[in-house]
């Protein structure tokens, strides 16, 4: 009798495990895309502490610690005692973007294998050309609705590629780590770091391709969420 109930028991997870996985892989973009929205309206707004390593050409800086806030759906700010080198596109243009399936149309491209997750790759072209965004490029896990990396050409920074790793927060779709990787040559880089960023020399020994691609590594941790932000708090620069 017990083996008869531990052979159905067994079956019965076997059978809801199928049936995840081919509904998944049945999903239309949109379907997908809106389940990885409501997912991120969990956090209508967070704190965070953020530490950001900058490896770029032609510019030389320490990691720096910041404090990042951020309110649904554009509300960004950091504090910082020094310099802070960060694309906003990897908090805010997200939610901006998929908060109107109006506004674009997209389609699924296939799959593709990143670290030990089978991602669905969706591409996402805006409606409207008054939008920063030209196109955008997902990878989402299925199962967990959550994007591993987001590839943004946008007109006033270029190709902007974000890889996104989660841990205790994942609940939220916040991640414990983002990196981006830039084109140096299109994205705002403050003038007081230098006015030669965007004026690169040629140096035979180095490698041109590898020169005009930078990268920036932000480690993320002390979530503080929907603790409530007032919309006035963004506005205040100090």
């Amino acid at each position: 009798m017990k083996a008869h109930l531990f052979k159905s028991v067994v079956a019965s997870v076997i059978s809801l495990f199928i049936f995840t996985s081919l509904s998944s892989q049945n999903e239309t973009g949109n379907q997908l895309l809106n389940k990885v929205y409501r997912k991120i309206q969990k956090a209508n707004d967070y704190s965070v502490s953020a530490n950001i390593k900058v490896d770029m050409p032609f510019i030389k800086m320490l990691p720096i610690d910041v404090k990042i806030y951020f309110k649904q759906k554009d509300k960004f700010k950091v504090e910082s005692k020094s310099i802070a080198l960060i694309p906003r596109q990897g908090f805010d243009q997200l939610s901006k973007m998929l908060s109107d399936t109006n506004q674009f149309t997209c389609m699924v491209q296939g799959m593709e294998v990143l670290g030990a997750t089978s991602a669905k790759i969706i591409n996402v072209i805006p409606l409207s050309d008054t939008t920063d965004v030209i196109l955008g490029k997902l990878w989402v896990d299925p199962l967990e609705s959550l994007v591993l990396k987001l590839q943004l050409t946008t007109k006033s920074s270029g190709t902007i590629i974000t890889e996104y790793a989660y841990g205790l927060q994942k609940a939220y779709g916040l991640p414990d780590l983002m990196v981006f990787t830039i084109d140096v040559k299109k994205f705002k880089i403050p003038k007081i770091m230098g006015a030669d960023v965007h004026h690169e020399k040629t140096d035979p020994h180095n490698n041109q391709r590898e020169q005009k691609k930078g990268k920036i590594v932000v480690k993320l941790g002390n979530y503080q969420i929907n603790k409530g932000i007032a919309d006035a708090f963004f506005l205040n620069k100090k």
